[in-house]
């Protein structure tokens, strides 16, 4: 079958509409451009996010069903609690953010590829100099373990990827993440596509108009000043 995609100008600025989204593959949208920072916040601004895999050219998706954590949704079961203890884990942010999105980017069993390329690594980090992708690391003594990386678009975040080193820490990691974001009164998550660890752990779907409603009300709102320090974090995990 033969699919049409627009294809992005050199505009950085400019992208289809998402409701002109393919229903099959759902949610994509158009092709090529550029992984710039003014396109990419340009992109997340508007519920557009780049995937594709190694040899495919640069794709970009708005989904029609997005999975969101809704604020006070994630919370450390007695399992989860009793694991962050026992291993004595402790969280930092942005203290690492090329290590956690090159961990992201490891191979993963019955995961024979990864979307997150060296191109995409650099382009995300890129985005974290300017103050736009953040990273949230869990630590065993001095050992990376666990970790997500995201981008805060006003007082939303919009979360890329999270990695496991040793079981459950990527979970602590999100835990973490809302209960860290609550703190400054926020605690909306967007998490791209529903899978079933992240409905397991509490994720709703949403269409996507309701999404684009939320992002606007969350992108034009300023984030909270300090929200993203980077440095160690206060361990707000608590039981649910």
């Amino acid at each position: 079958m033969t699919l049409w995609l627009p294809e992005l100008t050199t505009d950085p600025l400019w992208f289809p509409p998402p409701d002109t989204a393919l229903a099959e593959p759902d949610g994509l949208l158009a092709f090529g451009g550029d992984l710039s920072v003014e396109r990419l916040r340009q992109a997340y601004c508007s519920g557009i996010f780049p995937w594709f895999s190694a040899g495919d050219p640069l794709l970009w998706w708005s989904p029609g069903t997005r999975a969101v954590f809704r604020p006070n949704c994630l919370h450390a079961g007695r399992s989860l609690r009793k694991d962050w203890q026992k291993h004595q884990y402790h969280f930092t942010c942005d203290q690492a953010f090329t290590e956690v999105a090159s961990a992201c980017a490891a191979p993963r069993a019955h995961q024979p590829g990864t979307w997150i390329s060296a191109d995409i690594q650099q382009a995300y980090t890129q985005l974290h100099q300017a103050g736009i992708a953040h990273s949230l690391e869990v630590w065993q003594q001095d050992q990376l373990v666990g970790g997500l990386y995201g981008v805060q678009v006003g007082t939303l975040f919009c979360g890329e990827s999270m990695f496991n080193r040793v079981p459950n820490t990527a979970k602590l990691a999100l835990v973490q993440l809302q209960h860290y974001l609550q703190s400054f009164g926020l605690g909306w998550i967007d998490c791209q596509l529903p899978n079933a660890f992240l409905l397991q752990c509490g994720a709703s779907t949403m269409p996507r108009a309701d999404y684009l409603q939320l992002l606007h009300a969350h992108s034009v709102a300023e984030a909270p000043a300090g929200l993203w320090q980077p440095g160690l974090l206060p361990q707000l995990i608590t039981a649910a």
